[in-house]
């Protein structure tokens, strides 16, 4: 063979070697893409979550774990509120509404109307807290009985001696929830004695990290929202006892912190539920809201309660 075919031989088998090779590369690559895409079930698709600020902190964790599994779904989590999120359920915007209270007759109705069928799911319980500033020295506990003479509708403490004689002449800054939030309609039905019976004259949000702000920047402020911001923030925040009992994983659990200790939950679309992503976004909820309800500082479930929410998705 001339030296001009050897050559020519040579540069064919080259190029046959790098086809080769980026053959394998891109096989690789692919490869590697659906196991991104969802641990190799090749999942993709856009889940919508909406409303509580207080469940937030638990769907966001769980949401970002999910997503890093599954990189071809991509999770929405908004902040409008257990009320606000609702609103946007019944009209079937969202797949899942997160609430820190169970739905309302009027809610139900409206969904109902609008053909939304759903599954209402209990994924931590919560504590309810009331939180002064830190250099606030005398406020340590408050009875429920206080809390409705400051909260209540047509309250008339102003200042921290309307509420103990003891206590300084200083005008009270109170933070607290929005009228969409979950929490308010909680807070005001266990200690008012009524849900949406409020005093307005105070800094709503439904924001609970405004709540926070406001708080942790007024020495004579009081606010209350979900134990998590707390145990987030516990470094600017000093939180106040409840008839002589402070909310922690054990007075949580035990309803021992009462009357502000409560369930949270999701509602799911059965709608949504039908589709591969939501269903396995649901599921993938279920089974890693123990450890990451814990981290995000609430109080999970047992994790037979866990295994009953599993239980009750009806079979894909």
């Amino acid at each position: 063979m001339g030296g001009t075919a050897k050559k020519l031989l040579v540069v064919r088998k080259s190029k046959r070697h790098l086809v080769l090779a980026l053959s394998v590369v891109l096989a690789l690559m692919a490869f590697g893409c659906a196991q991104n895409a969802g641990d190799g079930k090749g999942l993709s698709g856009q889940v919508k979550i909406d409303g509580s600020s207080t469940v937030y902190p638990i769907t966001e964790a769980v949401s970002e774990e999910f997503q890093n599994e599954n990189r071809g779904v991509h999770v929405t989590v908004g902040l409008s509120g257990t009320g606000g999120g609702f609103k946007k359920f019944a009209t079937g915007e969202t797949d899942i509404s997160n609430a820190s209270r169970a739905m309302k007759d009027e809610e139900k109705a409206e969904a109902k109307e609008n053909g939304i069928k759903y599954l209402e799911l209990k994924v931590a319980f919560d504590g309810l807290s009331i939180l002064v500033n830190p250099d606030n020295g005398f406020v340590d506990d408050l009875t429920s009985a206080e809390l409705k003479k400051i909260w209540n509708r047509g309250s008339r403490v102003k200042t921290w001696r309307d509420i103990r004689r003891s206590w300084p002449d200083r005008r009270i800054k109170l933070f607290g929830p929005g009228t969409d939030s979950g929490t308010f309609d909680y807070f005001t039905k266990a200690i008012n004695g009524e849900e949406d019976v409020s005093r307005a004259d105070y800094t709503a949000s439904e924001d609970d990290n405004t709540l926070v702000v406001g708080v942790a920047g007024d020495k004579d402020a009081l606010g209350y929202f979900g134990y998590a911001y707390y145990m987030e923030n516990r470094d600017k925040l000093k939180i106040v006892a409840v008839n002589g009992v402070k909310p922690n994983i054990k007075t949580i659990r035990s309803g021992k912190y009462a009357p502000l200790s409560r369930p949270l939950f999701i509602y799911v679309n059965k709608k949504s539920l039908k589709r591969k992503d939501v269903r396995a976004y649901v599921e993938f909820y279920l089974k890693n809201a123990g450890e990451l309800v814990g981290e995000t500082g609430y109080v999970p479930l047992g994790p037979d309660e866990y295994e009953e929410q599993i239980d009750r998705l009806p079979k894909p």
